[in-house]
């Protein structure tokens, strides 16, 4: 579950849109108000905030968010305990507050609205609330036996390592098995191996490396290992030619239909390899007579 908060100034537009019936909006819990609408209960929140003028963002908003996988099975009930064992963490239950469940989307969440002014005119510590909503939720999450943020954020650092090893296995079985002598040849190869490889042109249209695409994801050649970076891809690919990569004007390559520039790290270490090989050439011709 992942947790958000900040304070904000525009009560009755916030309640407005946690109330929005086309986004299957229910209350999931109430504290400190009675009103039955929009404009009843910023009234409300409204003839407490009045005992501080001097504070102007006087209500905090925050969105509760439990896995697409849990929010499934969470029912309103559930979702309405959530919220309670949320504001108690925040130290926020002697506050009027109100909080809507929104189901309009594959993510259930929860838009929580709680009065940053107390009865007693105190205008409650907002000092790093955005921290502090994803350590109570990360606590509220482990309370309930609900995914926390680490462990989501564990489950995408092992799937991005898996998807980064495919991409390293399938440039590995092109760079043996077909031996793409420029770079369209590899990009070609990859794409029937279900890999899309991006150019990745700066600013000045000098092409600085590739991006892959793979799966859902999008990572940057050094991402995925750094073989794959654009000077050694380049310099791999080099190595399948006999002359080397050829380099038009020294400093550019034919890329997809065109003449692309490299940028000087890459035409520097390119232009190093040709220069190996052909002495290396050289050397071997001469042995040869």
């Amino acid at each position: 579950m992942i947790g958000k908060g900040k304070a904000i100034t525009h009560v009755r537009a916030s309640i407005e849109y946690g109330w929005n019936q086309e986004k299957g909006a229910e209350i999931v819990h109430i504290q400190f108000v009675s009103g039955e609408n929009p404009k009843e209960i910023s009234d409300e929140f409204k003839m407490v905030q009045e005992q501080n003028t001097r504070c102007r963002k006087n209500t905090l908003s925050f969105i509760l968010s439990p896995t697409v996988e849990d929010g499934k099975s969470l029912s309103k009930e559930k979702l309405g305990e959530m919220t309670q064992r949320f504001i108690k963490e925040m130290k926020l239950k002697e506050r009027q507050a109100i909080a809507f469940v929104h189901r309009d989307k594959e993510h259930t969440h929860v838009h929580l609205y709680v009065n940053r002014i107390g009865f007693d005119g105190k205008a409650y510590n907002d000092s790093f609330i955005g921290k502090q909503s994803q350590l109570a939720a990360e606590r509220v999450a482990k309370q309930m036996g609900l995914t926390t943020v680490r462990e989501v954020q564990q489950e995408k650092l092992n799937e991005i390592k898996n998807v980064r090893q495919q991409i390293k296995e399938i440039h590995e079985k092109v760079m043996e098995k077909y031996r793409p002598k420029d770079f369209d040849q590899y990009i070609e190869q990859m794409k029937k191996n279900g890999v899309k490889v991006i150019p990745s042109i700066n600013k000045a249209g000098k092409l600085q490396g590739f991006r892959f695409e793979y799966k859902g994801h999008n990572l940057k050649g050094s991402e995925v290992h750094r073989s794959m970076s654009g000077a050694r891809l380049g310099i791999g690919i080099s190595k399948n030619t006999e002359k080397g990569l050829t380099l038009k004007q020294g400093t550019a390559v034919k890329l997809m239909g065109k003449v692309t520039d490299l940028s000087a790290n890459i035409a520097l270490k390119l232009t190093k390899q040709v220069i190996k090989q052909t002495i290396k050439k050289s050397i071997g011709f001469e042995i040869g007579y």
